[in-house]
């Protein structure tokens, strides 16, 4: 069992305050938006094994079954199939999708195929890997998850009383719902950027003036002014989760972090199709092909079970689970069998011999059973074998 050195992500995006809070050291002034935990190669956690400091994929590439274990390396490859993050969004992240397995494949074959370069602004598929997510708050969290009902997004859209928007509040009330909301989505993303910009600039002083339910909607155009997915984001279920709450992210579904600390947990991919709101390439017909257009309430998810308590997910390449070991209580064996990353979110347990403070983690190989002690939270991702 290693403990890990992790890397800091300074995204724009990120919370100035959150990351160092939670850690107990002082901020920088900048943007600290993720902590990486895992085998990632842009940014892989270092350990010490007292040869002098490794990085974690190094370990792993040196000794796959070894430290993974056979049956992962026989499931997944020789790679730790997940990344773990904390997560401090201080400002809306672009509203995204991203692709299933098999469209991740084609996807970055057809690129490839194409010549085009992986660190190309406008490349799609940074690799043949689906990116399933999970993010579990740790403060109140704010985020956009999945298509709201049409008929709910139309009237969300007609309450501002905006008439540029009355065209989409027509298409929204058109049946299959699917084909509704498509068509709109389109129509958003495809409109002439001035025109969408003055429709943005309107709705987005209307929801100000108006607050309740639009009170979303004002600051997304205050980060990306013009931006059609501030138009878009309308058309999503806003989800606020509560410290230990969580929500699982499939294939295919639009979503966007808004506000809030959290565990993320996904698997091992970079592969990121965006709808709007960010400066960054946005591919319509890709992302068309990609998006899933199923209305319906996101899934809050709470975690079940005795001891062991599990966020359950439909996806084998990752688990999240989380241990609250409370003041006097008996120690807790973790199982052995698959690689997993712990890491403390509260009090100051011990993981062995490990005393871990909040944001401190540890990388324990397959073969490794782990005795927890002491009082606190610590959450544990592996694998599905």
């Amino acid at each position: 069992m290693d403990r890990l050195t992790n890397t800091v992500r300074p995204y724009a995006w990120g919370s100035t305050t959150a990351i160092p809070e939670f850690l107990g050291v002082e901020p920088t002034g900048e943007p600290q938006a993720e902590v990486w935990m895992g085998a990632h190669p842009g940014a892989p956690s270092r350990l010490d094994r007292g040869a002098g400091v490794t990085t974690l994929s190094e370990v792993v590439a040196a000794d796959p079954e070894g430290e993974l274990g056979a049956a992962t390396v026989a499931k997944f490859g020789p790679q730790l199939p997940f990344l773990l993050k904390l997560l401090a969004a201080g400002a809306p992240l672009s509203l995204q999708v991203h692709p299933d397995r098999e469209q991740a494949r084609a996807g970055f074959a057809d690129e490839e195929a194409r010549g085009v370069p992986v660190d190309a602004a406008h490349r799609n598929y940074k690799d043949a890997n689906h990116k399933p997510e999970m993010i579990c708050a740790l403060t109140p969290f704010t985020g956009l998850c999945g298509f709201r009902p049409p008929l709910e997004a139309a009237e969300l859209l007609a309450g501002l009383e905006v008439d540029s928007l009355k065209p989409y509040v027509d298409l929204l009330h058109a049946h299959p719902e699917d084909a509704a909301l498509r068509e709109v989505l389109t129509a958003v993303l495809t409109a002439d950027r001035d025109e969408m910009a003055a429709t943005v600039h309107e709705a987005a002083a209307a929801a100000e003036r108006l607050g309740g339910p639009y009170a979303p909607y004002a600051p997304l155009a205050h980060h990306y002014p013009g931006d059609p997915g501030v138009i878009a984001a309308m058309l999503l279920n806003h989800v606020r989760l509560q410290p230990g709450e969580a929500m699982f992210l499939g294939a295919g579904v639009p979503h966007a972090y808004l506000d809030g600390l959290g565990v993320e947990l996904m698997a091992t991919s970079d592969n990121v199709l965006r709808c709007g709101l960010t400066p960054k390439h946005v591919d319509v017909p890709e992302l068309l092909k990609v998006v899933r257009f199923e209305p319906g309430d996101p899934h809050v998810l709470r975690p079940e079970g005795d001891g062991e308590e599990v966020y359950e997910a439909p996806i084998d390449e990752f688990r999240l689970s989380r241990y609250v070991l409370a003041p006097g209580g008996a120690p807790v064996v973790v199982p052995a069998g698959a690689p997993q990353i712990l890491l403390c979110t509260a009090g100051a347990p011990r993981a062995g011999e490990l005393t871990l403070a909040p944001g401190e983690s540890v990388f324990v190989p397959a073969a490794e059973k782990v005795e927890l002690s002491g009082t606190g939270t610590i959450f544990r991702a592996t694998v599905v074998l």
